[in-house]
């Protein structure tokens, strides 16, 4: 079930890929990585434009590249969330230095990737040239997901604890099981913890957390966000009759990607900013975004005019890179969100 009650579509009718969904699968997760990645400008995070002294553009790009084979086997699989991730991220680390780039993203993706793939396994897909998620099962991606952690096992926890260490994630220890705690992984043993009881410890404090516990609800809003966005931007384009260039210049999805961004960030505390520095600055940030956007969205909100709005959010871009506030969380939000959107077809 859908915790935020998002009823949307996001099949683009006359979309049907010819290739095997596993591969497709794989390749809507590295896309979604790359694009957001790409996006700018994206307030406080690396992106084409801007790079942190240890970590760059180029490392995010060879971390998506890198992982295809295990979004891949995601998408065959039915268990084993905790080796999946540490698969990601020895991949993820051999192909690059720069340190930790999806961690949170590869916790969201992997059970969606298993969700697709159970998906196109479904006898309403069986005997098609590709896959594609069809009208309505963006719903069924989230709460297929949800199963699927749900059923994760103490073996996932401390899969999880060694990717944890191996990708040298900053986050809050989860309270009773301290994550640097190399003896942390025989007490979870001891008590039969599962890696979906971490997240359940860990929901009020993470949000990728408490995107597992509460049935992946900011993915399909971020999704949803994307999608409207496209969609209205798109219609602009097509009612243009001014005789010569559409106001609706290039493809539409890197403003998509910083309006989604804007707005899940205006919504939604981050929490890597909140472990990262404190409360009170992940709600001065998420303060900023929600002001920014509302001058746009009191002028009309047209997706064509989104571009007037660019100099307050590269304003906004430059006061957080010089402060080296990141909002870590929101990105791997938005990173499944456009692996939704990715699935059910968009395309620009």
């Amino acid at each position: 079930m859908n915790p935020n009650n998002i009823a949307f579509s996001c099949h683009i009718p006359g979309r049907v890929e010819e290739s095997p969904a596993p591969g497709l699968i794989a390749r809507c997760a590295q896309l979604a990585m790359l694009l957001e990645v790409s996006a700018s400008p994206k307030p406080g995070n690396v992106d084409r434009e801007h790079n942190y002294p240890d970590t760059c553009f180029e490392h995010f790009v060879a971390s998506s590249v890198a992982v295809y084979p295990v979004f891949e086997l995601a998408a065959r699989s039915r268990e084993g969330i905790g080796t999946l991730l540490k698969s990601a991220v020895s991949e993820s680390s051999a192909w690059q230095q720069g340190g930790n780039t999806h961690f949170g993203a590869f916790l969201l993706l992997i059970p969606l990737a298993m969700a697709a793939g159970e998906i196109s396994r479904d006898p309403s897909h069986s005997g098609k040239a590709g896959f594609q998620l069809a009208s309505g099962e963006c719903e069924s991606l989230a709460a297929r997901a949800h199963t699927f952690v749900r059923a994760t096992d103490c073996e996932d926890a401390i899969e999880f604890y060694r990717a944890f260490g191996h990708a040298g994630v900053r986050v809050n220890s989860v309270d009773e099981f301290d994550l640097e705690d190399p003896e942390a992984t025989a007490d979870l043993r001891k008590q039969n913890i599962t890696l979906y009881d971490l997240m359940e410890i860990a929901r009020g404090y993470d949000l990728i957390a408490n995107e597992w516990t509460s049935g992946f609800g900011r993915c399909l809003e971020g999704a949803k966000n994307i999608l409207e966005f496209m969609q209205a931007r798109n219609c602009e384009a097509e009612a243009f009759t001014g005789g010569s260039v559409s106001s609706c210049s290039g493809t539409g999805i890197n403003e998509a990607i910083v309006y989604t961004f804007l707005k899940l960030l205006s919504r939604h505390r981050d929490t890597f900013i909140q472990t990262k520095f404190d409360t009170e600055t992940a709600d001065y940030v998420s303060y900023r975004a929600g002001e920014i956007l509302s001058g746009w969205e009191a002028s009309g909100k047209t997706a064509s005019s989104f571009a007037s709005i660019l100099p307050a959010v590269q304003e906004f871009d430059s006061e957080l890179l010089e402060k080296r506030i990141n909002p870590g969380s929101t990105a791997d939000i938005i990173i499944a969100g456009l692996f939704i959107t990715l699935l059910g077809g968009l395309r620009f």
